[in-house]
């Protein structure tokens, strides 16, 4: 067992979960092989998205170490996006959900990314209704002031747990019947199915969020944590605009992705 000083006796009990390996003096810094173990059980499958890890007394006990070293040895996790900390009656340390890459260099809806991240992708319809364009809609679409869109709010999730809130605007007169549709799959494969008109390209801006309280309690985490919201306009084959949308990632599970090429000279 490794003692360090300042350590108390009642934290470097031995014993513990089955996916602790204790520190070894010349394994390099403690902090970092905690991480390691627990990284390790992670990826095994002995620790699972949403597990709760034992409170930190009990886990320094385990590892044989004192408390700030645990305490540093979970923040480097934290960084790493592999454990998410939450205080209060319910709080703890929570093995995290895997952060969902989203490659920007390629357009593709939320349905069609999971896919290729092999998730399953879910929707829960928060609402649907008629209403008159803002300018900004109206100016993103290419349609007059007040003309009618469909406006589509979703929470969208990957492996059943929550990911980002979702509002799509589309021309109504473009899509009839719109909102009659089945509207808790993919979105963009119903426009190509019904409508003929698929997505076909995007141009995206991104800006740094912090969660309301409404949206916190939606996408499941506290408010005031760090969001992603993605304002999308996209168009079809023609050129001609079709959506017009304003995402809300989860920053804590979401992670951007674009590839970058040299530009020829000259």
């Amino acid at each position: 067992m490794v003692t360090q000083p300042g350590a108390r006796e009642d934290e470097l009990q031995p014993g513990g979960p089955s996916w602790v390996a204790e520190p070894r003096p010349a394994g390099g810094p403690l902090h970092v092989q905690i991480g390691d173990s627990i990284s390790s059980a992670i990826r095994a499958g002995a620790l699972r998205p949403g597990d709760r890890l034992p409170p930190e007394r009990e886990l320094a006990a385990s590892f044989g170490v004192n408390r700030l070293t645990l305490r540093q040895a979970l923040s480097d996790l934290e960084r790493r996006r592999l454990v998410r900390r939450r205080v209060g009656r319910r709080g703890g340390t929570f093995i995290a959900d895997p952060a969902v890459e989203r490659d920007l260099s390629s357009f593709a809806g939320f349905s069609e990314q999971a896919r290729r991240l092999g998730l399953s992708a879910g929707a829960v319809v928060l609402g649907a209704r008629r209403l008159p364009a803002t300018a900004e809609a109206a100016a993103a679409l290419e349609v007059g002031p007040g003309t009618e869109l469909f406006e589509i709010r979703r929470l969208r999730l990957a492996n059943g747990r929550p990911l980002l809130l979702e509002s799509s605007s589309f021309p109504a007169a473009r899509f009839p019947g719109l909102l009659d549709a089945p509207l808790g799959g993919s979105l963009y494969d119903l426009l190509a199915d019904r409508y003929d008109a698929r997505p076909y390209r995007a141009v995206e801006a991104l800006e740094p969020l912090a969660a309301t309280r409404e949206v916190a309690t939606l996408l499941d985490v506290a408010t005031g944590a760090p969001l992603l919201g993605v304002q999308r306009t996209a168009f079809d084959r023609l050129g001609s605009p079709i959506e017009f949308a304003y995402d809300l990632f989860r920053g804590d599970r979401t992670r951007m992705v674009v590839w970058s090429f040299h530009l020829p000279e000259g």
